[in-house]
């Protein structure tokens, strides 16, 4: 009775039905388009201008083969004939294989654009947040099917203000796109495996030809569901008879087929069923070892000559070209930024670490609070194993794939796809409302506010959120870079900024995004001087290395450069800050000599006439 009567009082707060649901979507787009307004452009949303631009314009897909073509064509969609025709030389730029012309291309875009190209890239981006909100409507059903109401409305509450889905869910990066679709397909799939009719197999084909079309990550499904098909009918309290097996095993494939008549659809078809022996790789791993001959062409094929070279591949061509480009990126290794050390290549903890401080505490703990009811009650908190399995596996296979490839660690939104099994698994902590569990509810609504407080607190700043396990936003850079602490994002805000003070001329910044130039939105600027610790000081005397007096705009990644440009700004406290991605400083001559002394540098006396030149002008 008492159990009851609190899930009677628990509904109350909780709100009513379908307008409860529709007022979290609403907020959520309308966070989505706030930002989407507010940032200006990031590092990949330049290249994927371009590409969208010209699969509209010339019907092909070289542009950007790394990731398929749907949101970026969904995203420029409106805005495909409104931006400069692209005008560089494709066929020249594509004479090499495994080349990447869609950042330059892009760049020029830009400039041709000028300053409308913000207005226009916000409008591309709102055309992706549908990608989002259907993300957040599949967590409902899924997790209310599963566990019921309350835990519905937590799986939709942990979606709508995470600060990861806010953060790229107004991007027209394919990131977004890849989980909401990803989700939606593997809900289909669900759908089938409880009722296996032709029709809900039609949706799971579809279903996974979309999000195979989103992003190469979901590839791994055509081997996976097969999998889960087979575990499902394992785990069944009714063993299928032979037939059923030989039914449900024609569907299957009929599932995978029509999700590869999709995907190449997607393409148009471009180069679809080429031959294996045509194709020029220049990854080791489908290019093979590298003979003299094939080290100076920049390619390879190591199918060449095998009994399967001449074998027609059901892909199109530029989706299997993408695949091996960013293979390539994996084997070459780059650097990587964690925590102040820089390494060639990456930790295999990078994605684990980058969840742990990117989402709010109070959801980690959510998750341990519904670890805890399974081995508490799993009566009252689990599904039954083939229904964990279907969240569970998928979670664990976006995880495994991106954490080894350990040849570049850069950004969190790799492992987004995952983001929304783990919001499900999570919602099972609404079935203590169910159950009249009131410590657990009372616990599981704090941690749950505790996150959406947490989250809100940085809007409309959602790319840079970290949580205060390691000192909030602010403190943020000194753990990870790239798009997790700046990824351009905040040229506009600081235009909003040096238009209130004009007191700051001249105005010196070092942006992180060189494809957009800050001119391109209003800001006449001068290069930083670089400082002492700078690896190519062979230009600069002792009186032009920084620090100097003067106006600074710095991004938090240049603070922890390679090359020590301007690692001297550590020195000094921002005196404001644009968003959580740019510090502001006004370094007094007083100051300035402060930091030289301790940097073995000369003191200034004054800033002679031409002493900047070479290191403070713009290059």
């Amino acid at each position: 009775m008492n159990g009851k009567i609190g899930s009677i009082r628990w509904a109350r707060i909780w709100g009513n039905g379908n307008r409860t649901i529709l007022g979290l979507l609403a907020i959520h787009a309308i966070l989505l388009t706030w930002q989407a307004y507010g940032d200006s452009a990031t590092w990949d949303e330049i290249g994927h201008v371009a590409a969208g631009l010209e699969h509209w314009r010339s019907g092909r897909f070289r542009l950007y083969p790394v990731n398929p073509p749907l949101v970026r064509l969904v995203a420029t969609a409106p805005v495909a004939f409104w931006l400069p025709a692209i005008k560089p030389d494709l066929d020249a730029m594509y004479g090499q294989p495994g080349a990447r012309s869609e950042f330059a291309v892009g760049a020029e875009v830009a400039r041709g654009a000028g300053s409308s190209y913000f207005v226009l890239l916000a409008l591309a981006r709102c055309m992706c947040i549908p990608f989002s909100l259907l993300g957040a409507w599949i967590c409902y059903h899924w997790a209310q099917e599963l566990w019921g109401q309350w835990a519905a409305r937590t799986a939709l509450i942990l979606w709508v203000f995470s600060p990861s889905v806010l953060a790229y869910g107004h991007l027209m990066s394919p990131d977004m796109g890849a989980a909401g679709l990803g989700v939606a397909a593997a809900y289909l799939w669900r759908r089938w495996l409880l009722h296996p009719t032709l029709h809900r197999a039609a949706l799971a084909g579809m279903g996974l030809g979309l999000a195979e079309l989103s992003k190469t990550t979901w590839l791994i499904l055509l081997v996976l569901w097969p999998a889960l098909w087979i575990g499902w009918r394992l785990l069944s309290p009714m063993r299928p008879i032979a037939r059923q097996w030989l039914r449900e095993g024609a569907q299957v494939v009929a599932v995978m087929l029509l999700a590869l008549w999709v995907l190449n659809l997607g393409y148009v078809f471009e180069g679809s069923c080429k031959p294996l022996a045509e194709y020029r790789f220049v990854s080791r791993a489908l290019g093979g070892p590298r003979s003299a001959e094939t080290a100076r062409a920049g390619w390879g094929n190591r199918f060449t000559g095998s009994w399967y070279d001449r074998l027609p591949i059901p892909l199109p061509e530029n989706y299997l070209l993408g695949i091996d480009l960013q293979k390539r990126d994996f084997e070459c290794k780059m650097m990587s930024y964690l925590r102040g050390e820089w390494r060639l290549g990456g930790w295999w903890y990078y994605y684990l670490y980058a969840m742990l401080v990117k989402e709010p505490l109070g959801t980690w703990l959510l998750l341990l609070l519904a670890i805890g009811g399974v081995i508490a009650c799993s009566r009252c908190y689990a599904a039954p194993l083939r229904e964990e399995l279907l969240l569970v596996v998928p979670l664990a296979v976006v995880l495994t794939l991106v954490s080894s490839q350990t040849g570049l660690n850069h950004h969190l939104r790799y492992v987004l796809p995952g983001f929304p099994f783990i919001f499900i698994l999570i919602s099972r902590v609404g079935c203590a409302v169910n159950v009249g569990h009131r410590a657990v509810v009372i616990v599981g609504c704090l941690l749950l506010g505790y996150s959406c407080l947490s989250s809100l607190s940085v809007v409309p700043h959602s790319l840079s959120y970290f949580n205060e396990l390691v000192g909030g936003p602010r403190n943020g850079h000194f753990q990870l870079g790239n798009s997790n602490a700046d990824w351009g994002q905040d040229l506009l805000y600081l235009k909003s900024w040096y238009d209130q003070h004009p007191e700051a001329r001249p105005f010196h910044v070092s942006y992180d995004l060189p494809l957009i130039d800050p001119e391109l939105a209003g800001i006449e600027y001068e290069n930083p001087p670089i400082g002492p610790k700078a690896a190519d000081t062979t230009m600069a005397t002792p009186e032009q290395f920084g620090p100097r007096p003067g106006w600074y705009a710095i991004s938090v990644n240049h603070l922890h450069r390679l090359d020590h440009k301007f690692d001297y700004f550590l020195e000094f406290q921002p005196m404001a800050r644009v968003g959580y991605s740019m510090g502001i400083y006004h370094i007094s001559l007083d100051d300035a000599n402060r930091v030289r002394r301790k940097l073995n540098l000369p003191e200034l006396a004054g800033d002679p006439p031409g002493l900047h030149a070479g290191l403070g002008s713009r290059s």
